[in-house]
């Protein structure tokens, strides 16, 4: 397999080719066809490029093909979000009577599909502690279709161990959708470790330049299509214009996480010496208790890190508010460095048990863009500064 960088480059360029370097934007609802057979064969194609924009577009194709060799797939699809590739992904897979197992420690939107919608749906969820392999199996039901994993886990960095769950899943026939959102194909690859489907929410690393919401999914065809049959219902489409920009920051990829790498682990070691702060979480610090899990399964550690401050809620408020460079935003994965606090973030997503369960309300999470490190560094040191002095903690 080509590089990484020569791969987002090139792997779509046999996917609709064209002549123009910079590939052209198909910005139209529909397509004609030249004659009845055609245009029959358009409406089951699954995943195409030429029938109506809802069922499938050539800009469309052109992302999935290089996330398909990025994520070492046999294929991939878009969606106009991360969201929508993963509810539409679940409502593919699972039916009411079903039971699937997701994680406690998960992004917001993962949990809500967990805990509030699909019991909706008559889909009966177990949440477990993903840093205990032994929880996913003694979950299991004769019900269980589909284990949820994420990877980094948002915003506590817990990490799953991909080859052990997905090896579990296989052996009872379960299916197995990791999130890779946080590590990126080219810090981790679950479909290497054995996991099913792959999915990411585009709008960050992806895109890498906060001007696109998008998801992705790569995985089999046969499951893809399954997921494809659902989204034409859904009606979950990603824009041409959209998923031109999508691939236009895919190139970008292996030029701009080794940064967000560097500054992610930077970012960590300066702030677990700060007295403001109690704990950092951050996969890539030899003190963090699954360091080892993580080095197994990435070969980098993301630009993603959590802090927890001895002030609780109203310091680790305060410390955005001392930030010059890092922004208070709810996205991550952009060039800029972002901040958000988790516990204000998830309200619309989770009651307020939930959220209180899902995480402390001290805690910062805060994404590492691909600023100079010595100036991040400085200037989110200097913030913690600020709010240690005026609690008295320096």
């Amino acid at each position: 397999m080509p590089g990484a960088s020569t791969v987002t480059i090139h792997a779509d360029r046999e996917t609709h080719p064209s002549r123009a370097l910079a590939q052209p934007i198909y910005q139209t609802a529909a397509f004609s066809a030249d004659d009845g057979a055609t245009f029959a064969a358009g409406a089951v194609e699954p995943r195409g490029e030429g029938f109506y924009t809802r069922f499938g577009n050539p800009n469309h194709a052109q992302v999935a093909a290089v996330v398909a060799e990025l994520e070492n797939t046999e294929a991939a699809m878009v969606t106009s979000s991360g969201m929508a590739a993963i509810t539409t992904a679940v409502l593919a897979l699972v039916s009411a009577g079903d039971h699937v197992i997701g994680q406690q420690s998960t992004y917001g939107g993962t949990a809500s599909v967990l805990l509030n919608l699909l019991p909706r749906l008559g889909v009966d969820t177990t949440l477990v502690d993903q840093r205990d392999t032994e929880a996913f199996e003694k979950a299991l039901t004769p019900k269980t279709r589909l284990i949820l994993v994420e990877t980094p886990s948002n915003p506590l960095l817990h990490i799953t161990d991909l080859r052990a769950v997905a090896e579990l899943a296989r052996a009872h026939d379960v299916l197995t959708l990791a999130d890779n959102t946080f590590a990126t194909p080219l810090n981790q690859r679950p479909a290497d470790l054995g996991v099913d489907v792959v999915w990411h929410s585009a709008t960050k690393y992806l895109n890498g330049h906060s001007d696109v919401s998008a998801g992705v999914l790569a995985g089999p065809a046969a499951i893809l299509d399954r997921v494809w049959d659902t989204s034409l219902l859904t009606g979950a489409t990603l824009g041409p214009i959209d998923a031109w920009l999508l691939l236009r920051g895919i190139r970008t990829l292996p030029l701009r996480v080794p940064r967000h790498n560097d500054n992610g682990l930077a970012l960590a070691e300066a702030l677990t010496r700060h007295p403001a702060v109690t704990r950092v979480h951050y996969p890539g610090l030899d003190t963090h208790p699954q360091h080892a899990l993580a080095a197994a399964q990435m070969t980098g550690f993301g630009g993603v890190l959590s802090m927890e401050f001895t002030g609780g809620y109203d310091m680790a408020d305060a410390f955005l508010g001392h930030l010059r460079y890092p922004r208070r935003s709810a996205s991550l994965g952009g060039v800029e460095s972002l901040a958000v606090h988790p516990a204000s973030m998830w309200r619309g997503m989770l009651s307020d048990e939930q959220l209180t369960e899902a995480v402390p309300p001290g805690l910062i999470r805060l994404a590492a863009g691909t600023e100079d490190t010595a100036d991040l560094v400085a200037d989110v040191l200097a913030a913690a500064d600020a709010v240690s002095s005026a609690s008295g903690t320096a």
